[in-house]
């Protein structure tokens, strides 16, 4: 050893010092001030040692280095880990794809010369050798970039069409009938509404993946809430020990709890404090269930260098691969048991599917995300209530059975015939009536009589339209004060008295026609029929799944005050005469935001429809996304209520959403944005993020009016606009032109 390879050992050494001294941050440690006394007194001595002595002290100082930090990484918060998937040394995907896959050709752009160089894509091959045989697997390889301190992949936030470029992938991976794996390295998506949104693609991604027909393993280091989940839908979902999964960010959790305004940043006791109880973990997730399994990482997380990690990842991967294609394969006992208790097993699975097992694959997928989170609610349901909606269930199934598919697919041929003998019959008794009428009109007597026929006109019988009898009156209205809107400077629009622009106007100004904030239960009694609405789900709560400090006792507030149990409130009714299944956001229970409960209670009203033939409404009274409170627990939600909604849509059913005053985030970017028939209330906003968020991330100023609903429409993110008052006749006739098969009453 030379000095110049002491001077380069010395320099990595520094470099790890650094890397350690960047995870902890702002604390003191004892275990790296060590590092740094040991450190620094090597650099001032060693040139004056001999080589050996020189090499006994650096082999000392590597060991050391070691030995700390093993000491090190048992002593990592949930904090430290999100600052090692941060660090510029962190792998990346350029390093996987290097090191994992034996070859591979990025595609969909290279580098910054992309459409969005955040997303990176990549056909690969992975080499199997089984005894004396050499197996080439293709794969394609689909993840977020963050590159080492690479500026233009904006540290993996990727832009809408980033996700559509990934889904155009793993739809060409479907028609190649070859595994998607998919690496999450992304704080969350960025944040902007152009088309084709942030919020309508990731909805866009995870509709589709519900249903790819090919495995699908998705490997989590950094998971940021719905930036992860639109490549994330996934058979088996894999996590690096040294990652997180997290409905937010540490620091925008803590400036939520610490209502921090403004430029002022959250302290960082309180990020620390917001991270431990957001468990982000894969080991809180794990327990949780929402990923399978761990991958091991070297000790303060893998980098670049850690060529045995890369082997490790390498048979992680190959193995849950294997894993997906054998649980749906015919023939798969011996070698399931071979993955199931070897490291290594040598054996070989094909990785192409069957029709059969492409089916199989899909329903195993749905449910597994159908049975995440059910410890994560409240069901105050008694054995007996179970038993008896389990009875209804399938006196239901049978019914539908036999009343929809049964008799009226033979009841379509039954009719398809009359119609065919009458136009028959039609045609020929046209003919004769045409030659017998021509033969009297030569009569005289005939012609003269003719002539003096007289045309009437009738009109059609006028049927008019049963309004609800229901009466609701808005609290707004009780107050006495004029109100001015919004739009007077512009439109010069006069002020209105409350009890007038609450009461007969329904909250819409005379002048402008500016919609101001209506309560729900406005629309429960002027959009539904008088006496139809019948509440179902209302045993299942909203609870405190991490036990988040404070959050309890707010939950407890909302509950008092709002008379309910969560913010979904779903129910039978009709519209006209016409039976619906609706599910409502109400924004006065925690503003709407999506946890379990509400998850829980959306998929039961969606699998009621589907099981009823009946539409489906959700009506978005206002959403401010998913509960933070809840972590993993609530951005699951996203996925689950998706592929419910996938699979009622691809029955036949009819999905109708209605936004009003303000939709945001983690809804509409999944359950919600994946309707292809959205409309929203004049005057409402809705978006991916708010114009804070947006600001913070992006540093874009937006305008006052970026998130309004016309900007939505010409954006093509929803497909009209309706005035409040008109909603119960435009419902309706959604009901009637709008839909599938599988509707009761087409």
């Amino acid at each position: 050893m030379i000095l110049l390879d002491i001077e380069k050992e010395i320099q990595l050494l520094e470099e790890k010092l650094n890397y350690i001294q960047d995870i902890f941050a702002h604390k003191e440690n004892e275990n790296i001030l060590l590092l740094q006394a040991k450190l620094n007194d090597f650099i001032s001595s060693y040139k004056k040692l001999t080589l050996n002595e020189c090499k006994q002290k650096l082999s000392s100082l590597k060991d050391l280095f070691s030995f700390l930090e093993n000491k090190l990484d048992r002593q990592l918060t949930p904090m430290d880990k999100v600052r090692i998937v941060r660090h510029p040394q962190r792998i990346c995907l350029k390093d996987i794809l290097e090191n994992v896959y034996d070859n591979y050709t990025e595609i969909g752009g290279q580098d910054e010369y992309s459409i969005d160089p955040s997303m990176l894509i990549a056909r690969a091959y992975i080499t199997r050798k089984v005894g004396t045989k050499v197996y080439h697997q293709p794969v394609m390889v689909i993840g977020q970039e963050k590159g080492h301190g690479e500026e233009f992949r904006n540290g993996g936030s990727v832009k809408p069409w980033g996700n559509a470029k990934a889904l155009q992938y793993m739809k060409v991976a479907e028609r190649e009938n070859i595994p998607i794996h998919t690496y999450v390295f992304t704080p969350g998506a960025y944040p902007i509404e152009d088309y084709p949104g942030a919020a309508q693609q990731i909805a866009r991604n995870l509709y589709e993946m519900a249903g790819i027909k090919v495995p699908i393993v998705a490997v989590f280091s950094e998971g940021g809430s719905g930036g992860a989940e639109a490549i994330a839908l996934a058979d088996m979902r894999l996590m690096l020990s040294h990652g997180y999964y997290s409905v937010i960010s540490p620091e925008g959790a803590a400036a939520i709890e610490g209502k921090i305004r403004g430029n002022n940043k959250a302290s960082l006791e309180l990020i620390e404090k917001c991270a431990a109880q957001l468990k982000i973990t894969a080991n809180d997730n794990l327990v949780m269930g929402y990923i399978d399994r761990i991958i091991k990482e070297p000790p303060l997380g893998a980098r670049p260098e850690h060529f045995d990690f890369f082997k490790t990842l390498r048979n992680e991967v190959i193995k849950a691969t294997d894993e997906i294609v054998l649980k749906v394969r015919g023939i798969s006992l011996f070698r399931s048991l071979a993955l199931r208790r070897l490291k290594n097993p040598d054996i070989y699975v094909r990785w192409n599917l069957s029709s059969k097992a492409k089916q199989r694959l899909l329903e195993a997928r749905y449910k597994k995300f159908r049975n995440m989170s059910k410890h994560a609610y409240i069901d105050n349901s008694t054995g007996f209530d179970r038993f008896k909606e389990e009875t209804k269930t399938l006196l239901w199934t049978v019914y539908g059975l036999l009343r929809y598919d049964l008799f009226k697919r033979h009841q379509q041929k039954i009719f398809q015939i009359i119609e065919d003998i009458k136009g028959e019959a039609f045609a020929l008794v046209g003919k004769l009536q045409k030659k017998i009428t021509y033969t009297l009109c030569k009569i005289p007597w005939y012609q003269k009589r003719k002539s003096n026929v007289c045309e009437l006109v009738s009109l059609s019988e006028w049927k008019e339209e049963k309004k609800p009898t229901q009466t609701y009156t808005s609290p707004q209205a009780k107050i006495d004060k004029a109100i001015t809107c919004p739009n007077a400077e512009k439109e010069g629009c006069l002020d209105q008295w409350a009890p007038d622009l609450f009461g007969d106007l329904a909250g819409v100004c005379a002048y402008c026609g500016h919609h101001f904030p209506m309560e729900h239960e406005w629309y429960l009694y002027n959009v539904f029929d008088a006496n139809s609405i019948h509440e179902f789900n209302n045993h299942i709560e909203a609870g405190n799944p991490l036990d988040f400090e404070g959050f309890s006792h707010k939950l407890k507030q909302a509950k008092q005050k709002t008379g309910h149990k969560s913010a979904c409130l779903t129910f039978e009714a009709s519209i006209q005469g016409i039976d619906v299944v609706v599910a409502v956001l109400m924004a006065k229970f925690r503003g709407g935001t999506v946890g379990a409960a509400e998850g829980e209670k959306f998929i039961r009203a969606v699998e009621r429809a589907n099981l009823k033939y009946r539409p489906f409404i959700a009506y978005v009274h206002g959403t401010a996304g998913i509960r933070i409170q809840e972590g993993t627990n609530g951005v699951i939600q996203m996925p689950r209520c998706t592929m419910a909604i996938r699979r009622y849509l691809e029955e036949g059913g009819l999905y109708i959403v209605v936004y009003d005053t303000n939709s945001y985030a983690g809804p509409v970017a999944s359950f919600l944005g994946c309707s292809p028939y959205q409309f929203a209330i004049r005057s409402s906003n809705l978006g991916f993020a708010g114009p804070g968020v947006i600001k913070e991330t992006t540093g874009i100023e937006i305008p006052p009016d970026y998130h309004k609903a016309y900007h939505a429409l010409s954006r093509g993110h929803i497909q009209g606009i309706w005035d409040r008052r008109q909603m119960r006749d435009n419902l309706y006739q959604a009901l009637l032109t709008m839909g599938g098969r599988r509707l009761y009453y087409q």
